[in-house]
């Protein structure tokens, strides 16, 4: 009814003016145009026609960032790092050791750095650098929140993700890709993961993604920000940590984080290998902190243990996506339970012991701090010299390409040190002391995450031989472990 009496006054109106005008094509290019008008002012404000408030809203978007529907690749991704004086030149081979040279897209960001104490720039192989801006009585805290606005500002051409970390995160990218693949860009997400520790969440929130593990903000999130970020900041600039800050900006815009298991912030200390060789089953994106746990493969330094594990991650696409995996199989003939985290380490245990309790940490680490009890918010198991549990423990040694039937990914495991303990006496005292190496032999295909299981796997073992064979494979429909 409200239509027909617009079009009607329409009419009317287009009738008075048509009579002062001249010729047949004035008057119809006239009624065409008033009409037109017209019909898309009542549209764009009627309440049944939202769907053109929509159009206008998706237009926003910049047309190379909402149109391609290519896969996601690591040059849809741009990040933002924040570093200081105080830590660059000792973390820069942190972010060399993923960074890949004209291929990523990103900056670090210096606090407390004049521009000239930087030129020239001698690293090459890592992101260019930009002196944050002035962020006047906030620092260093509210200059980390602003990185996202100061990327988005020199970076938004072919953009679908914009990733924050800090100096001393270490990304695997495929794996970071592949993640990001799932989710729609042109859709709002916030996406990281929180502490692994009561005491970290508590003291920040258990909705905020850690900046250290790294976080994913999506291209449609960061444009509807970043306009009124800084008004944002300014509410929460009393918050410790531009991290929290941020959070809160996003909960304020109606956005919830988004959780992938594979972002570590490692809030740990001490030996951390009981956690990397129960990872949960989901890729790999990120660890953090690792100047501040042991070596995490022994006789190695830090620099070395991180060169020897991005072996495995730079070794293609297929190898990154079984990186820390876990996979659990048995020799029952021996008794012996085998735990794999594919491309760090294999743990043996002189006893059968079920996938449930295999999948929970062995607790080698401590917490960040002891403020809170329980520590983790994942359970673990306490170590103990009990020789039926106490597993013998083989770490990555080398990674080959090969040809042998359907496997063509050949990994080699050795004993780095001896378990110092008797046989398990209740299972037959099938000691595992002489095996040396491990050979575990893979599929050249790509895990699948999303609904499937975790590779089965069958042990070769020949008696008194110091060295035993792994093959991974499909499970089968109706197998049950063990």
């Amino acid at each position: 009814m409200v239509f027909t009496n617009l079009i009607s006054l329409i009419r009317r109106t287009i009738m008075q003016l048509s009579s002062s005008l001249s010729g047949r094509l004035c008057k119809s290019l006239l009624i065409s145009g008033l009409i037109l008008y017209s019909i898309y002012i009542f549209l764009s404000n009627h309440p049944c026609c939202y769907s053109i408030t929509a159009f206008n809203n998706l237009m926003r978007f910049k047309g190379d960032n909402i149109q391609d529907d290519s896969p996601t690749n690591v040059s849809h991704l741009v990040f933002g790092i924040t570093s200081s004086s105080r830590t660059w030149k000792n973390r820069i081979t942190y972010i060399e050791s993923w960074w890949r040279p004209n291929v990523t897209r990103g900056f670090v960001f210096l606090q407390n750095f004049t521009k000239y104490q930087l030129l020239p720039w001698p690293y090459s192989s890592s992101p260019t650098f930009k002196v944050s801006e002035d962020t006047s009585k906030g620092g260093q805290v509210i200059g980390m929140a602003r990185v996202v606005a100061e990327t988005f500002k020199m970076e938004n051409k072919s953009v679908r993700w914009y990733i924050m970390a800090h100096d001393d995160t270490i990304f695997f990218l495929d794996n970071l890709v592949e993640v990001l693949s799932k989710y729609d860009h042109r859709k709002y997400f916030y996406m990281g993961m929180t502490s692994e520790t009561h005491a970290s969440n508590v003291a920040h929130s258990f909705n905020m993604a850690f900046g250290g593990g790294g976080y994913a903000l999506s291209y449609a999130l960061v444009e509807a920000m970043v306009e009124n970020l800084d008004v944002c900041i300014k509410r929460y600039q009393t918050f410790y940590g531009g991290d929290h800050i941020l959070q809160s900006c996003v909960a304020d815009f109606g956005v919830s984080l988004t959780q992938e298991k594979g972002f570590h912030q490692i809030d740990l200390h001490g030996d951390i290998s009981g956690f990397l060789s129960a990872h949960p089953q989901s890729p790999l994106i990120s660890l953090h902190h690792l100047d501040y746990v042991d070596p995490i493969f022994p006789f190695m330094n830090r620099s070395q243990s991180l060169s020897h594990l991005m072996k495995v991650a730079k070794n293609g696409q297929l190898s990154q996506s079984r990186l820390l995996q876990q996979s659990i199989c048995y020799h029952k003939p021996k008794n012996w339970t085998f735990s794999i985290s594919w491309g760090y380490s294999i743990q043996i245990h002189e006893s059968i012991f079920p996938p449930s309790f295999i999948q929970i940490p062995l607790q080698t680490f401590i917490p960040w701090r002891k403020l809170f009890n329980p520590f983790f918010l994942f359970n673990t198991r306490l170590p103990n010299n009990n020789s039926c549990e106490a597993p013998h423990v083989f770490f990555f040694e080398s990674i080959m390409k090969m040809r042998s039937g359907n496997y063509h990914l050949l990994t080699n495991y050795t004993r780095r040190y001896s378990r110092k303990l008797p046989p398990c006496s209740s299972n037959g005292n099938h000691s595992a002391d002489h095996l040396s190496e491990i050979h575990v032999l893979s599929p050249m295909k790509k895990l699948d995450w999303e609904g499937g299981r975790r590779e089965c796997c069958d042990v070769n073992y020949e008696a008194k031989m110091n060295v035993t064979e792994i093959k991974l494979r499909d499970c089968m429909l109706d197998e049950i472990i063990p």
